[in-house]
């Protein structure tokens, strides 16, 4: 079991998940973060109320994240082939991964940001803050320890889909662990993958709660 080509292949499924998950976390918050304080600013209680758009976009959202990962790796198989020419590897995960995770994204940063005290707001609005000012110096600035905690779970939840991917060649442990530990029956091998998805799962959540920590003013005030 640990031979030096197998000892190469974890190392380069390690190096492939993480490329996987970094990349299609970062970019599933560059469409997700937008979305979430757009639902939160067209809310009934948000700064511009738009209740047409905030459905819209709430539906979309919530007809996403209602969609098996699984079932959306392959039903997505023609649009990632067109955007990376390809449908295996990690390369082509990312594409899926960022569908799957964008809603979920777009969530967090909904909840975390309607943790901010409503009275911050108003003060803004009071001093003749703009939306824009509002959400760029006020919401983001205070949800920022929440955000900074659903990072991490975000972070977390990409990794678990991208090793769903294996099932499907998308590279990675989770290819590890199907083709070796699944197909060839290797209980070793899966273990072993199952034990590295654990500890790089617990990586991320402590770097993004000790972040998260460093960032909270009311911790810092204490």
């Amino acid at each position: 079991m640990f031979s030096r080509d197998m000892i190469a292949l974890m190392v380069q499924g390690l190096w492939e998940t993480l490329y996987m998950t970094i990349l299609s976390t970062a970019a599933a918050y560059a469409l997700g973060l937008p979305i979430g304080l757009l639902l939160v600013v067209t809310d009934a209680d948000g700064i511009k109320p738009n209740t047409a758009v905030n459905r819209i976009v709430g539906t979309i959202v919530n007809l996403l994240r209602s969609v098996p990962f699984i079932i959306l790796l392959v039903f997505v198989l023609p649009l990632t082939r067109l955007i990376v020419g390809t449908t295996i590897g990690s390369t082509a995960t990312i594409v899926p991964l960022v569908i799957a995770a964008a809603p979920f994204v777009a969530r967090m940063v909904e909840s975390s940001v309607k943790e901010v005290d409503r009275g911050v707001i108003e003060a803004s609005l009071s001093m003749g803050a703009s939306t824009m000012q509002v959400v760029l110096k006020v919401l983001l600035p205070e949800a920022k320890p929440s955000l900074l905690v659903g990072a991490a779970i975000a972070t977390t939840t990409v990794l678990s889909y991208s090793a769903m991917s294996g099932f499907v060649g998308g590279g990675g442990l989770g290819t590890i662990a199907i083709n070796y530990g699944y197909y060839r029956s290797q209980t070793d091998v899966m273990l072993v993958m199952v034990v590295i998805l654990i500890l790089v799962v617990q990586g991320f959540q402590e770097i993004g709660n000790r972040i998260s920590k460093r960032s909270d003013k009311r911790i810092r005030q204490q």
